[in-house]
């Protein structure tokens, strides 16, 4: 069958188009150029940018293939025919089995015209030639820790024969047809279906899997765009709380990969990448040798060559005396690594080393001042935590299995109670502390912006005659460097409207609004901070009074008066304040809380629900989604905007949208492929608008489409933690 990327709807393996949706089932636009390309093609030909699906495979002699050979007298490094003749033979273009020795093949007299003369061409991973090689396999690393490949999906389609037998488990009622007996898959590939979850984004994910002829194949997601973290750390010069920061997400791999016979994988220097949030990934999964796994002193020997590699590093005796202790198995245990890691944390930060003098984040958060702020000392961080837990406010702890790790979800601090050791008499030899840990404080550490990015559109959709959407994006940056470092002063203004009351009047109404705001706030907004809240209810009044004239001039009544919805956000450094009238809405995007709708509709389905009648009831009515407020068409008294602050704990994507984009749940739905994306500075943000207007059409379309784009970009401030310690 074959899948339709628009409407997911099952079509026959011969289609051309889908039979609900028309959609081309052989072909799409290239998202950088918009050529039409064929499916199943590596790069563009119109602008040799990446177009098709790039997976990694990971090919492997089993255990019992091994065994097999080595009774039979040959070496583990010797396996002859890496892959058999049949059935997963490489295979060629024209379906001709290669031969089963051959390592690179390139297209002769019979297999190419000559201006194809250098084209490298390995053949197929699979027999229904699906997966096409695009570089040789080893036959010595297929034999020993397993070939990793770059392939290119021709299908993609398809579901995976691991998407279809997930629909087999799913529809299997029987508890004994358990994952392992029905999916008939290798243990490792088992393993990084369990671990994805709690280990994600660091564990990349499983496209397919199969096993077959004494060898296994793993088909994983490509990480090679990412930068490796040996490149990385020679090129920083490394400050002691970015060590800290890698070592702890290190060690969090290790607590959960050792038991499972994988801690090889976080010692691997080829294995480890990193992104430009120092964010720690692993390209693979590495089996530990059966009879000798690595012990806790092979991460401390590790640890202690990238802390040589840096002079600033080198000079801190208590990351080597670390390193030492790991080696020397005084720090035996997990456990008591974390706590070591707790106490050097707060060493740098210049902590207290009792309970009794310790104080919480929470007590240092309220005893900030502007001064603070002007310091640009922060109250962000980066979570020196693996996992990125999404939930809400009311659940600031997130439990790791198998970690026997408590991670804290706020993007403000480590929480350093996780880090205890389970044994009091451990953690009182190791920090000499009384054993308590209800009163532990956290790190914080100093953050700095970097960066503001943002673009936006408006589209008339596909049934409206004309546009009643208006946006205003007005940005100034200012950057001040000196010894002490780099800061960035940014002061954003973001607008969006969407009008309402026909032709000649939606429009007028949207932007009068936005442009009574632009004028409001060039006369009441200094450049010092964020207006306070009463300043803006104060310019969100004055738009409204504005257009509630004008329709008092034109002695509009009833339907006839215009309107428009609002919502804006404002930026002022490190903090933003937010207001919105009515059903356009401002959602925010970030790692560790994923999609978030910040603003709350104006609506009489809303209203019910904070009446206390439940949703389903509420939403039955048949005026549920009538605007309960509105700018222009009743005065100043009808009119209540809800107004609310934040400050920037992470990098952070904030969508301000139209109704036409929010409609059925649209950013919800493909939040994975048009909106997590664009948080990464890689990301092109006029492209991204452009694909939400373009997703909004095909999908909605039924009203006019707006969308603004802000990117919010974090550092950690080394400025300051340098004053720290």
């Amino acid at each position: 069958m074959l899948v339709c990327p628009k409407c997911q709807f099952e079509n026959p393996d011969d289609n051309c188009f889908c039979q609900k949706c028309g959609t081309s089932l052989t072909e799409r636009a290239c998202e950088f150029c918009g050529a039409t390309v064929k499916l199943g093609t590596e790069l563009c030909p119109a602008c040799d940018e990446p177009f098709g699906n790039v997976w990694l495979a990971v090919v492997q002699a089993t255990s019992a293939l091994k065994a097999k050979n080595m009774e039979a007298g040959e070496s583990a490094e010797s396996l002859p025919n890496v892959l058999p003749a049949a059935p997963f033979a490489m295979v060629n273009r024209d379906g001709k089995v290669v031969a089963p020795n051959c390592r690179h093949i390139k297209p002769g007299a019979d297999d190419a015209s000559p201006d194809k003369a250098d084209e490298a061409m390995y053949g197929y991973l699979d027999r229904r030639q699906r997966y096409r090689l695009l570089e040789p396999l080893s036959q010595e690393d297929v034999a020993t820790t397993g070939a990793i490949v770059r392939v290119l999906d021709c299908q993609p389609l398809r579901p995976s024969q691991l998407e279809l037998l997930a629909r087999i488990q799913d529809l299997t009622d029987s508890e004994e047809s358990g994952l392992p007996d029905l999916f008939h898959l290798s243990a490792i590939a088992l393993d990084y279906l369990e671990l994805e979850p709690p280990l994600s984004p660091a564990l990349p994910m499983l496209q397919d899997a199969w096993e077959a002829d004494g060898y296994t194949f793993l088909l994983l997601e490509n990480r090679q765009a990412l930068t490796p973290l040996q490149d990385l750390w020679a090129e920083w010069a490394v400050e002691p709380f970015q060590a800290i920061h890698l070592f702890h997400q290190m060690a969090d791999l290790w607590i959960e990969l050792q038991p499972r016979g994988y801690a090889t994988s976080v010692i691997q220097p080829e294995n480890l990448k990193s992104d430009e949030d120092q964010l720690l990934y692993l390209q693979r999964l590495y089996a530990d040798a059966p009879d000798s796994p690595p012990p806790l002193g092979a991460l401390g020997a590790f640890w202690k060559q990238l802390i040589e590699s840096q002079p600033k590093l080198a000079e801190k005796s208590v990351l080597l005396q670390l390193c030492q202790d790991v080696q020397s198995e005084t720090v035996s245990t997990p456990n008591l690594l974390r706590s070591r890691l707790k106490a050097i944390a707060m060493e740098l930060q210049n902590a207290p080393r009792t309970l009794d003098e310790s104080i919480t984040e929470e007590g240092e958060a309220d005893a900030r001042t502007d001064e603070d702020e002007e310091m640009d000392s922060g109250d962000t961080t980066a979570d020196l935590a693996l996992s990125h837990p999404r939930g809400n406010a009311e659940t600031p702890r997130t439990f790791i299995p198998g970690a026997d790790v408590t991670v804290s979800n706020s993007p403000t601090m480590l929480d350093l109670s996780a880090l205890e050791d389970e044994d009091e008499e451990d953690d009182e030899i190791d920090l000499g502390l009384d054993g308590d840990g209800d009163d532990v404080p956290t790190i914080v550490l100093p953050m700095h912006l970097v960066s503001v990015d943002d673009t936006g559109r408006t589209d008339v959709g596909r049934q409206r005659e004309h546009n009643e959407d208006y946006f205003h994006i007005q940005t100034s940056v200012r950057k001040r460097e000196s010894a002490a470092g780099r800061h960035l002063d940014v002061k954003g203004l973001y607008i969006l409207c969407d009008g309402m009351g026909g032709h000649a009047s939606g429009e007028v109404a949207s932007e009068m609004a936005a442009k009574t705001l632009c004028q409001y706030f060039d006369e009441y907004w200094n450049d010092e901070k964020l207006p306070p809240e009463t300043v803006i209810r104060d310019a969100v009044f004055a738009a409204n009074q504005a257009i509630f004239d004008k329709n008092q001039q034109n002695e509009s009544s009833g339907s006839g008066r215009m309107g428009t919805t609002l919502v804006m956000l404002l930026v002022h450094g490190k903090r933003a304040a937010i207001a919105h009238v009515g059903d356009s809405r401002l959602y925010c995007y970030t790692r560790r809380m994923g999609l978030e709708q910040v603003t709350v509709d104006h609506e009489v389905g809303q209203r019910e629900i904070q009446r206390g009648v439940e949703p389903a009831i509420a939403y039955a009515r048949p005026d549920a989604y009538q605007l309960t407020q509105a700018l222009g068409p009743r005065g100043e008294q009808f009119v209540n905007p809800d107004v609310q602050f934040l400050d920037f704990n992470e990098d952070s994507l904030f969508l301000l949208c139209s109704d036409g984009l929010t409609d059925n749940n649209l950013l919800e739905r493909y939040c994975e492929s048009h909106v997590e994306p664009l948080l990464s500075s890689q990301a092109n943000l006029e492209q991204g608008v452009n694909a939400l207007i373009s997703l909004a059409n095909e999908h909605n379309g039924h009203d006019n489409i707006t969308a603004i784009l802000v990117r919010v970009k974090l550092r950690p401030n080394l400025s300051q933690t340098n004053k720290l310690h």
